[in-house]
């Protein structure tokens, strides 16, 4: 299957949005996925998102661009830390 180069290289963005009634659980599954396939998904996803129609995996590539919340640190490293 042909992608959209190497933003896409398995197509599976491109395919994500044929999927009639795709769920947003379905989208971030499929994004996922396709994350471990690019080497710099973060670059590719504005590249992504051009021209593209509302649609459940518009929402989910948004989302991969928000900065991660940095929460605190769990089990015996945040012990440690205090």
């Amino acid at each position: 299957m042909m992608g959209e180069g190497a933003d896409d290289p398995k197509g599976l963005i491109r395919e994500a949005y044929r999927i009639e009634g795709i769920s947003p659980a379905e989208c971030r599954s499929i994004f996922l996925d396709w994350a471990l396939s690019v080497e710099d998904a973060r670059a590719a996803i504005p590249r992504l998102l051009q021209g593209r129609p509302e649609h459940p995996m518009t929402d989910v590539l948004r989302e991969g661009l928000a900065e991660v919340p940095q929460g605190r640190r769990g089990g015996r490293a945040a012990r440690l830390k205090a």
